[in-house]
């Protein structure tokens, strides 16, 4: 009984940290393998590998398509002397079309036992997006459209965001604002202009169930939405069911509504290095100019602490 209300706690501990904020936002780049690649939107994450971890992560939108988009991300975490506190780097390349975002943020993660197998992390993130787009080289019909003269370069802003993470060794959920404050890019003639970044809200589900002696089965659940009285966007839920076998292999599938389907594997190598793979289908117009969405990642931990047996990670 007394766990369960140090969860409920916890939970309650979740909803506060965000419940003051309200506002809008287009969407972040997405990922299919976004429960290996939570620190990107989550700096409570931070330190959840309790090791120094290094995770890289290249995504191809829509092959085949001339200007779709590409994404490269690279994230570091590391614990400190002080066991309760951890920091985190993200690095994020996003390029679609001419138009170019360049992030860089740092995460500060705090832990909070809940109880003897449940802890609650709580993190904070800052830094800066870095944002280009050269108008003039657009092919446009009407080529002294002042609304594309000039050019948006090297726009700088910086923002910050907030987290929660409460996990047990089977299972968690996080939720997050990575970036608190809208932002807009104008063009050097002040005749265009773009919204940036704008608050978006991320919420993170999963477990993990013994289904034999040699196979676990993790469902996961990923739910990002922006609101705002004009422009709008819908909840996008991305629901995943993936398949450890013998403590070496993931397999698994994934849904995105109203979006696409695809397909997840995993390899892990003596508990430290890991290599994945993703492949995305569109079920909407696009699938007829796409050859699908490309995903490899790739991670690493250095642990200093000898251990007698290194518990697996799950997440």
């Amino acid at each position: 009984m007394k766990a369960k209300l140090n969860i409920i706690k916890g939970l309650g501990i979740l909803a506060i940290v965000v419940a003051a904020f309200t506002s809008s936002a287009q969407q972040d780049p997405m990922f299919t393998q976004y429960m290996f690649n939570t620190q990107t939107i989550n700096p409570a994450y931070a330190g959840t590998w309790e090791s120094v971890g290094f995770m890289a992560l290249g995504r191809h939108q829509w092959t085949g398509w001339d200007g779709a988009p590409t994404t490269y991300t690279f994230s570091v975490q590391a614990p400190l002397k002080n066991e309760r506190v951890a920091l985190g780097l993200n690095v994020l390349n996003d390029k679609t079309g001419l138009e170019k975002r360049f992030y860089v943020f740092a995460d500060y993660s705090y832990l909070v036992p809940v109880s003897e197998k449940t802890n609650l992390r709580l993190g904070l993130k800052g830094g800066f997006t870095n944002y280009s787009n050269n108008l003039a080289d657009y092919t446009i019909l009407d080529p002294g459209d002042p609304n594309f003269a000039g050019e948006i370069k090297n726009a700088f802003k910086p923002n910050f965001g907030v987290g929660a993470f409460l996990y047990s060794k089977r299972a968690y959920v996080g939720l997050s604002v990575p970036k608190l404050v809208s932002t807009t890019f104008e063009n050097d003639m002040e005749s265009f202009s773009v919204e940036g970044e704008l608050r978006h809200y991320f919420l993170i589900a999963g477990a993990v169930f013994d289904m034999g002696e040699n196979v676990k089965f993790k469902p996961t659940m990923f739910t990002k939405a922006s609101f705002t009285s004009e422009t709008g966007t819908p909840l996008q839920f991305d629901l995943t069911g993936n398949f450890l076998i013998k403590e070496k292999f993931w397999l698994g599938a994934m849904y995105r509504t109203g979006s696409s389907y695809g397909f997840i594997a995993q390899w892990i190598f003596d508990q430290k290095l890991r290599v994945g793979y993703a492949i995305d289908f569109t079920t909407n117009n696009m699938k007829h100019y796409s050859n699908g969405t490309h995903e490899v990642m790739i991670s690493y931990e250095l642990r200093f602490k000898k251990e007698e047996v290194v518990s697996p990670r799950y997440f």
